[in-house]
């Protein structure tokens, strides 16, 4: 009988998935049962490619080889963990592994975790996704009692890859731009540039403010008081004589409560 190969994110996952699946036997980067083995990634063990894998020309900085926009986005080993992908590698080229369940975490990047690795291992046989939100004993039985085909995630790894190769294109080409342009070691990024742009102009909004004088309008009932609020539920009037108009029109006058909210 062929055995199933789970691919957790990280070691501590893998521990927990293989106390369940009575996996205690150690091997190199995995924990072996009678019918599953545990591996495990390290984070990311694969990643999109630096420029001058492309191109040798991209190894220096200049202006003249901007926009760098590959035809195809190259994968490549992350050297730090090249232990632990070729461990994993290994393991999904074995004759006796019919299977692969993928138990990254249960949300983009952990599916783009593993659906990197399993492109680069070159892993051609039947998938399928655990989706958990806890480790617990419980939850990681019944979530291997209801194992979906991984091409029910498909759509959740294009969105992880889109995400991935949009910092590689904007980041990279940016900030190689503005380092060229200004001399400097200047850095942009998809989230990092326009969230720098929010801050800058929050602290320029601060900076620049001047006050300006309102006028509120307020009225004392028997008991309680009530405050003149707009349509738009202000309660600030920046015209004096607008303020002065609503207080001489309602002076003297009756008012009538038609509607009683409360709040715990």
């Amino acid at each position: 009988m062929g055995k199933i190969l789970v691919l957790a994110e990280k070691p501590s996952v893998a521990r927990d998935l293989a106390k369940v699946l009575k996996c205690g036997q150690n091997g190199s980067g995995c924990l072996i049962g009678s019918k599953y083995i545990v591996t495990w990634a390290l984070g990311h063990l694969v990643t999109l490619a630096d420029p001058d894998v492309y191109n040798d020309k991209y190894k220096q900085w200049r202006l003249e080889d901007l926009p760098m926009l590959p035809d195809k986005m190259k994968l490549v080993v992350i050297k730090e963990t090249s232990k632990q992908f070729n461990a994993v590698k290994n393991l999904m080229q074995r004759n006796d592994v019919d299977e692969l369940v993928i138990a990254t975490d249960a949300g983009r990047e952990g599916e783009l975790v593993a659906r990197w690795i399993i492109q680069k291992a070159g892993f051609r046989k039947p998938i399928k996704r655990l989706w958990i939100s806890s480790q617990t004993d419980k939850s990681i039985r019944e979530g291997f009692e209801n194992l979906k085909p991984a091409i029910h995630y498909e759509n959740l790894y294009y969105s992880a890859l889109c995400r991935s190769e949009a910092d590689w294109l904007v980041g990279l080409n940016i900030t190689r731009a503005l380092t060229c342009k200004y001399n400097a070691q200047l850095s942009a990024g998809r989230v990092q540039t326009p969230t720098l742009a929010m801050i800058v102009q929050r602290e320029n909004e601060i900076r620049f403010f001047k006050p300006k004088d309102f006028w509120t309008i307020q009225s004392g009932f028997h008991g309680f008081t009530v405050q003149w609020r707009d349509k738009s539920n202000q309660t600030r009037l920046f015209d004096k004589q607008a303020a002065e108009a609503i207080v001489a029109k309602v002076t003297g006058q009756i008012g009538e409560i038609v509607d009683v909210q409360k709040a715990a």
